[in-house]
């Protein structure tokens, strides 16, 4: 048996068959593809960490840095496909229901009012053209522009949920007056912390504008609230036309 001591054996100088040692020990004809997917999956996970593509600031090489943020960008755009399915399911067990069920609405209820409803639908929906402007702002560097646009849409999602409070204090019915009123809540209330979780991504974003050098490596963070934002505004085109518009049988 070989004497690990003696030069005969293995050293941790003597280089692997198939590796070079002088391509910072990567496989012979490789240019370290593997330890860069190694590093993509170690980073911070989603466009909100840390680092130049997910609006944070650090160093590190440019094409990692891509690399990362495209990776993390795509995965949002993922996420975003599966909250997607689960809305439709919702929205396909709320016609299901509505269509079988004998008594729909709760007795005593002849159905909801629209013009609140209405007026807070307008505010979310046009937020998403505001949210657009801050991005354009955004890309010409017009961090003022973009910093008063961005707390501008926070404030018109924050008066859709306040509003949307509002209507559920006014209600004559509840979470357990019959199939409406759990379809009811279930639905406003799970888009309602959606949009809560959109405002508070935004103040995440609005707050890091303000470090030095945030965005030099791009704007993914930034981008990926948007999108957000924008889904949260197409759901609820959707709830509301079910919700408020289609209240006959």
């Amino acid at each position: 048996m070989a004497n690990p001591l003696d030069g005969t054996g293995f050293n941790a100088a003597t280089p692997l068959p198939g590796f070079n040692s002088g391509a910072g020990g990567f496989p012979e004809g490789s240019s370290g593809e593997v330890p860069l997917a190694i590093g993509t999956l170690t980073a911070p996970a989603g466009p909100f960490a840390g680092g130049p593509h997910g609006s944070g600031s650090g160093g590190g090489s440019g094409a990692a840095e891509h690399a990362h943020g495209g990776y993390n960008l795509t995965g949002f755009v993922i996420f975003l496909a599966s909250e997607s399915l689960i809305f439709a399911a919702l929205f396909a067990a709320y016609i299901v229901l509505k269509g079988s069920a004998p008594l729909w609405l709760p007795p005593g209820v002849e159905g909801l009012e629209v013009r609140e409803p209405l007026i807070n639908t307008i505010v979310l929906v046009s937020s998403s053209g505001v949210a657009w402007l801050a991005e354009r702002a955004l890309h010409r560097r017009q961090l003022v522009r973009f910093r008063l646009w961005w707390l501008l849409t926070m404030a018109m999602g924050t008066w859709f949920v306040v509003g949307q409070a509002r209507e559920w204090q006014g209600l004559t019915f509840g979470l357990g007056d019959g199939v409406f009123g759990a379809c009811f809540y279930l639905l406003t209330g799970f888009h309602g912390l959606h949009v809560i979780t959109g405002v508070l991504l935004m103040a995440l974003m609005l707050w890091r504008s303000f470090r030095p050098g945030n965005y030099d490596g791009g704007e993914a963070g930034v981008t990926a609230v948007g999108l957000f934002w924008h889904f949260v505004d197409v759901i609820w085109i959707v709830l509301f036309a079910l919700l408020y518009l289609w209240q006959g049988r």
